[in-house]
């Protein structure tokens, strides 16, 4: 099955597609948007309580006979109940370098990005030959090639199929790569675009570093897989009850490069986590989605359903915070932190999946993704039921 092709003489723009000068696009009546056909996420079958996995950090970051103290009140913070993980647990304490870490993430990651592609694809009566765009998005591991491409060949897709494979944006990736996947069927109005995203964050915790940051990290993130397959359609024309994307900003802050990332050497990824990543996320993420919203002709409370990256407790406080937001209105973020920890970019995309099938919105009804990472960068999405 393909989406029915546009006009082959019409403008790459598509027709009605409004601009307002600060990079936002935004469909009238007869303009297209991005609708979402289908999301869906693969955990790892190893799946372990907060108490379980914090004495196993212990073990592997902690000197031995070290006072467990603060790092049993950090995951106790933390807002998280239970964590999937790539590995089972007795094998973490084998990794003893990058080239192992890395091996470990490249056969746990093309397992479970086939099964959450492959899951997506038939949740939206697709087969791999239909697609055209492949984006595919992790900074839990590397490899060349791309793990999209690799999966490309396994999975039977189309010798032309397109690949852009990213590193480097980290927990914004999901709302970023759904945002690139907009562009792209913007101006490619018949084709089908897929979003990968595949992170799998235990394999990246450092041993023997009792850093803040390490500790944290070690607090916070799971792992998992999550897809995304899109298509373009004219708004007009949108009555399925799926999720459209309407409009996209990003914003990059500057000198806020050190708040957030990895320093790679030879032991792999150390995090970089800083604690003034809260106080920016609630000096900035007010006025810059207000901004974002009223070119729309909108404001937060005409929000109904809010997809919020789950970075931690004091990230979806701060943000809640910001924007005067309800009690209750993150909740989504909260249940996935708590179920399966922060996976980085493909949190978003589990959010999604959550509130499209379980709890879906009012036809009609007003959606915002957002999600922060490196840079110190930011991503809105604005979605409409």
């Amino acid at each position: 099955m393909r989406v029915p092709t546009a006009d082959p003489l019409a403008p790459v723009t598509p027709p009605g597609v409004q601009a307002d000068g600060a990079g936002d696009v935004w469909p009238d009546p007869d303009g297209w948007q991005s609708v979402v056909a289908a999301v869906r996420t693969a955990l790892p079958e190893h799946r372990y309580a907060q108490d379980e996995l914090t004495e196993l950090i212990g073990d592997l970051c902690l000197a031995p006979g070290a006072d467990r103290t603060v790092l049993r009140r950090l995951h106790g913070a933390a807002g998280v109940r239970t964590r999937h993980l790539a590995l089972p647990l007795d094998q973490y304490a084998a990794l003893e370098d990058f080239g192992q870490t890395n091996a470990a993430w490249m056969a746990a990651g093309l397992e479970l990005g086939e099964r959450a592609l492959t899951c997506a694809l038939e949740a939206a009566g697709l087969t791999p030959p239909d697609v055209d765009l492949v984006v595919c998005t992790s900074i839990t591991g590397i490899a060349a090639p791309s793990l999209d491409a690799r999966l490309a060949s396994r999975m039977g897709m189309r010798p032309d199929v397109k690949r852009i494979p990213v590193f480097g944006l980290g927990c914004v990736a999901g709302a970023a790569g759904l945002a690139r996947l907009h562009d792209y069927l913007r101006g490619h109005q018949g084709e089908v675009a897929a979003l990968l995203s595949v992170e799998l964050c235990s394999l990246t915790l450092q041993q023997r570093d009792d850093s803040p940051a390490n500790l944290v990290a070690g607090a916070l993130f799971g792992d998992g897989a999550a897809a995304v397959v899109a298509h373009a359609a004219r708004a007009a024309d949108h009555r399925s009850g799926r999720p459209a994307v309407v409009a996209t900003r990003s914003l990059l802050y500057p000198d806020t490069e050190h708040l957030l990332g990895w320093t790679i050497g030879a032991g792999g990824f150390r995090p970089v986590v800083d604690a003034a990543i809260p106080d920016v996320v609630g000096a900035r993420i007010g006025p810059d989605l207000r901004d974002f919203l009223a070119v729309h002709g909108l404001d937060p409370d005409d929000i109904g359903t809010w997809i919020c990256h789950p970075g931690g407790p004091r990230i979806l406080t701060a943000v809640a915070h910001a924007l005067d937001l309800p009690d209750g209105a993150l909740e989504s973020a909260h249940r996935a932190l708590a179920v399966s920890g922060n996976m980085s970019s493909a949190s978003v995309l589990r959010i999604l999946e959550d509130v499209t099938t379980n709890a879906p919105p009012s036809p009609g009804s007003w959606g915002l993704m957002m999600a922060m990472g490196p840079g110190f960068c930011v991503e809105f999405v604005l979605l409409r039921w």
